[in-house]
């Protein structure tokens, strides 16, 4: 069994990770992904997290969605999602060839490649509506691949949104939806190629309850805590993390 070949250390790990990833979610509308690779790849084996993320990210998102419900608007959302959808099969597709330290790798420079934009404002800059829907269908497509590959769809197209200045509401209400649907869709993909097994399933049942508790605590200081400091505290984190995933993929 998975649990027992685990470790009650890595058990540990693995929870606070779902704890965590469904606290970011609830706060800030994503980064299950991004949080719980983090502390994913460290205590499982690496095959196993993209589908874990998947399932995991699709329930934070649930939750989280039903805050941002009225800013919905499908013109700002479609575009993105039929990137996604296109690049979603490609990411899948890559999976299968990938290795765990690949895997790392990739995980982790994405980890800081996205933590150093942010904290060295990136963000700041706007571009209106530049590159219009094509622009925005394309980076779709890289969420979609990353989805696939990393069940990590949110970071780009919310970089891109925050560059086109949006309010936060707008941001959230188009960036769940997309992240939502195609990490659907990625967990239907990696259950079709065999990458949803008994451990994942496992796993999935430890870890759910985690990430809806985190997710509904994460919904309740959104209203309550200041956004700048936490998310101040989450990059640096996603930042560390990623040091060391390509520590470990390198060394």
């Amino acid at each position: 069994m998975i649990v027992e070949s685990l470790g009650w250390q890595a058990l540990g790990l693995t929870l606070f990770g779902a704890l965590a990833a469904g606290f970011t979610t609830g706060f800030a509308g994503f980064g299950t992904g991004l949080v719980a690779a983090g502390f994913w790849l460290h205590a499982l084996p690496a095959a196993l997290v993209p589908p874990l993320v998947a399932i995991a990210s699709v329930t934070g998102q649930l939750v989280g969605l039903v805050t941002v419900r009225r800013a919905f608007s499908w013109g700002r959302v479609w575009p993105f999602l039929l990137g996604g959808f296109l690049g979603l099969p490609l990411g899948i597709l890559a999976l299968e060839q990938a290795t765990p330290g690949l895997l790392r790798a990739v995980v982790g420079g994405f980890l800081i490649a996205y933590a150093a934009a942010q904290l060295g404002g990136l963000v700041k800059r706007r571009i209106g509506t530049w590159g219009g829907r094509p622009a925005d269908t394309a980076i779709g497509f890289g969420g979609g691949l990353l989805g696939g590959f990393a069940a990590l769809s949110g970071p780009l197209p919310l970089v891109w949104l925050q560059l086109r200045g949006l309010s936060a509401d707008q941001q959230r209400a188009t960036y769940q939806p997309f992240n939502l649907l195609i990490l659907s869709a990625a967990a239907v993909g990696m259950a079709i190629a065999g990458h949803v097994d008994r451990q994942v399933l496992t796993l999935m049942g430890l870890c759910l309850p985690a990430t809806l508790l985190g997710a509904w605590l994460g919904a309740r200081a959104y209203r309550r805590v200041d956004e700048a400091t936490f998310r101040l505290v989450v990059l640096v984190l996603l930042l560390l993390s990623g040091l060391v995933l390509v520590g470990r993929a390198v060394f």
